[in-house]
């Protein structure tokens, strides 16, 4: 590269970059897939020890950037994703790295293969940097509980990051790579991706396969992306949306997703009446009002959304009793592990599950079923459903975890649909708060456009990276 290219590239700008405009930067020359994967390591090695959002590094990434560069040197085929460099959550299976799920116990269990998503990461020529921070079992919601400690918030490192992809959401804000993978079963992309003020996808349920990841509630459970901008979104779901055959609930699709070609300005938009009765904090009504009204031309027509009879916390407990129950099935070797014993929090919480009779298993599983008849309903009436990501911003590391952390994010998880958190505005205390949208299954890439559109409107990205502080 030249000197002005150099300087105008620099290490703060490719880390606060978008993938898609690294993909455009590593095309025409001006960076290397060595050099990017260089300077993620770096900034790893400076900065993790305060945020704690990786936990394992992947000793093959340099090789793989090399391999990169040599594609496009050599003028071969070249993937989608060629030369970025992922991080990928602690629950999906990394060959040769240990899937430790927060698990001190689980730290030696080496994958033996990739997980599908990661097969098809590998295959469109991304750089895996490394295994990153989860709650513990992936049962949580502010990335305090796992092992070995904390993640912190680059916003503020005494705030929780959210959960349970924690370490994915904190390294993407932070700049520590081009984007990162989550997974998602009642918010755990959306969540992290509001307190990190970053951008978050849960897909249509089944348009990413789960295999080789460990399983939380298998009904619900979605592999999710977290990136710095929406655009990133779109392009890494169009690689890793592939039918599976390993993958029970993988679906082949007689048609292509549904093609982004909302009008705006037409939508038919659906609002929750009484955000304070369902326990949404003033301040994140204020902002999110203040957020309504700068969409009210990109938002089109609104009405309130028919949530009758529609218990947004009972439904909650009613899926985390099913992703207790399973995750003790999961866990069982764990929970007699004497040498790594889990938390008693976790212990406690599978334990309540236990306790439970298969009758009452089977009363939670069909209480599901009302959300996604009501989302039947719903977006027959309306094309998206707009709410915050989170009924209040991102809280003090060691404050008890709030019961309802991820009640406005579990509709969209019990009823298959895909959901997209992009960031809103500032809070009181300066934090970062995400705007939800929902959509039909199968209008992933509506949604998308329509975050975009919104996303430009609200112009309430942070300056990436958020630099810990």
């Amino acid at each position: 590269m030249s000197t002005s290219q150099e300087s105008e590239l620099s290490s703060q700008r490719l880390r606060g970059a978008s993938a898609f405009q690294l993909l455009h930067w590593l095309a025409a020359g001006r960076i290397s897939a060595v050099q990017l994967q260089s300077l993620y390591a770096d900034a790893i090695d400076a900065e993790n020890a305060a945020l704690a959002a990786f936990v394992c590094s992947d000793d093959t990434a340099p090789g793989a950037a090399r391999a990169s560069d040599e594609r496009r040197k050599a003028k071969n085929t070249i993937g989608r994703l060629d030369g970025l460099a992922v991080a990928i959550k602690d629950n999906i299976d990394v060959a040769g790295l240990p899937t430790a799920l927060g698990l001190a116990g689980r730290r030696q269990r080496i994958a033996a293969e990739d997980a599908s998503v990661i097969a098809r990461l590998r295959a469109a020529g991304a750089v895996i940097l490394g295994k990153t921070a989860v709650d513990e079992a992936a049962l949580g919601t502010t990335g305090t509980t796992g092992d070995p400690g904390p993640t912190h918030n680059p916003h503020r490192l005494e705030f929780i990051a959210g959960g349970s992809s924690a370490g994915s959401a904190a390294a993407v804000a932070a700049g520590l790579c081009s984007f990162a993978i989550g997974t998602d079963t009642l918010g755990s992309v959306r969540i992290p991706a509001s307190h990190c003020g970053i951008y978050g996808l849960r897909p249509t349920l089944g348009e990413l396969s789960t295999h080789g990841v460990v399983p939380a509630a298998r009904r619900l459970d979605s592999v999710g992306i977290l990136a710095r901008s929406v655009q990133d979104l779109a392009i890494v779901l169009q690689v890793l949306a592939a039918y599976d055959v390993d993958d029970v609930r993988s679906r082949r699709r007689r048609v292509a997703l549904s093609p982004p070609d909302w009008e705006p300005g037409r939508l038919r938009s659906g609002f929750i009446g009484n955000l304070p009765g369902l326990g949404v904090s003033p301040d994140v009504c204020a902002v999110f009002a203040e957020a309504m009204d700068a969409l009210a031309l990109e938002l089109g027509e609104r009405s309130d959304a028919d949530f009758s009879g529609y218990d947004f916390a009972r439904m909650r407990r009613a899926a985390l009793l099913i992703m207790e129950a399973e995750l003790a099935v999961e866990l069982e070797a764990d929970l007699d592990d004497g040498a790594s014993p889990v938390s008693p929090r976790l212990r406690d919480m599978l334990g309540f599950a236990r306790s439970k009779s298969a009758v009452t298993y089977a009363a939670a599983d069909r209480m599901l079923d009302q959300a996604v008849l009501t989302a039947r309903h719903l977006f027959e009436q309306v094309d998206v459903l707009v709410l915050p990501t989170v009924s209040h911003g991102p809280y003090r590391i060691g404050e008890t975890e709030r019961a309802g952390d991820a009640d406005l994010c579990s509709f969209a998880s019990l009823a298959g649909c895909p959901a997209v958190s992009l960031p809103m505005g500032i809070l009181e205390n300066g934090m970062p708060i995400g705007l939800q949208l929902v959509g039909a299954p199968g209008s992933d890439l509506r949604l998308l456009e329509l975050a975009e559109v919104c996303a430009s409107r609200l112009d309430a990205t942070p300056n990436y990276p958020v630099l810990p502080r």
